[in-house]
């Protein structure tokens, strides 16, 4: 019998998830838990590139690992954990920032991205943080990394490292793939859709979050940003808007874009927008009602949190004594 496939992923506390975020990684997670060995992280350390309120990132932490098992991943398939509760992550990338060359991170272009719009707090950590992220994918001797299109070069940098380092000593990780769900939805902004759906966007018309109310809901569907000639028709190039909201109906009702264009090509926006919006309002009220539920039960959620740092140690420090003992770091066994 084959070995099931090692996948890691992370996702960030800063704020509560988007519709983006569920349809475009969440979603494919909980499918992925029952066909691999998963391990889904939040990556608080990776939120503190950018400065956070503290009581703020405390809640946020605690309320993305309920969203998560709210969403469907269960802790007892798929490995589930808070980054900064296992320190593996931090003094592996410490040892990795000494493999990885400033002309690589360099060329990164979230860092370039994140310098412009955060150009009052321009710190190490939000330089070397690549470094931190190869950290978080290698310590676990990840096959497959799901990724959307931005991070492509993150992945492409972590393999670089893992093949310096296993050419330097001998082979210690696995240089990872990146893994491109086929059915990812990529959801846009609904106030400018040519860019992605964030959580960070200043006009909150912009996004849907997983646990706004369905009045709210709505109303961002039906103010959301289309053309003029009000046909329902899946067209990026000229009809970027129209064509997100078909993007997000096919990948809530499973419909093709065909068969949507096809279900709406009598009706107007008015319409389809209604229908949209109710997709969206019914996909996310289980998540909502469950959420509201295990918000309640602190201890339990508290266990769970304890239980998968303590998984998520024990085979981390696996990787990080390995990568130490090679390097010549002295140890006592």
């Amino acid at each position: 019998m084959e070995e099931k496939k090692i996948i890691f992923s992370g996702i960030q506390p800063s704020g509560y998830f988007t519709l983006g975020n569920y349809l475009g990684a969440i979603k494919n997670w909980t499918r992925l838990q029952h066909e691999h060995n998963c391990i889904f992280c939040i990556v608080d350390m990776h939120a503190i590139t950018v400065r956070q309120e503290p009581k703020n990132l405390r809640q946020r932490t605690y309320d993305s690992f309920v969203q998560l098992i709210s969403c469907g991943l269960d802790p007892e398939k798929a490995l589930l954990f808070i980054q900064s509760h296992v320190p593996a992550h931090a003094e592996l990338a410490w040892l990795l920032n000494c493999y990885t060359y400033m002309g690589e991170l360099n060329r990164m272009t979230q860092f370039k991205d994140k310098s412009s719009r955060h150009s009052e707090n321009i710190n190490a950590g939000l330089y070397t943080y690549p470094s931190l992220m190869a950290a978080d994918i290698l310590l676990y001797q990840t096959d497959m990394v799901p990724v959307g299109e931005d991070q492509k070069q993150h992945i492409e940098l972590t393999r670089d490292i893992a093949i310096r380092f296993n050419n330097s000593y001998s082979p210690t990780f696995v240089v990872p793939e990146g893994y491109f769900p086929k059915a990812g939805a990529r959801v846009m902004s609904l106030q400018e859709p040519d860019k992605k759906m964030s959580k960070s966007d200043e006009n909150v018309n912009a996004y849907i979050t997983l646990l706004e109310e369905p009045s709210v809901i709505m109303n961002k569907v039906k103010r959301a940003v289309t053309d003029s000639d009000n046909q329902v028709r899946y067209d990026i190039k000229n009809k970027a808007g129209i064509s997100n909201l078909i993007d997000i109906y096919s990948s809530i009702t499973g419909k093709s874009i065909q068969d949507v264009e096809k279900e709406f090509s009598s009706t107007g926006y008015g319409q389809f927008k209604n229908a949209v919006g109710e997709a969206v309002v019914e996909i996310l009220s289980p998540i909502q009602k469950r959420f509201k539920e295990l918000s309640k039960e602190k201890d339990y959620i508290n266990q769970l949190i304890k239980e998968g740092a303590q998984k998520a140690d024990s085979r981390s420090y696996k990787t990080l004594n390995k990568v130490m003992r090679k390097i010549g770091l002295y140890q006592v066994k």
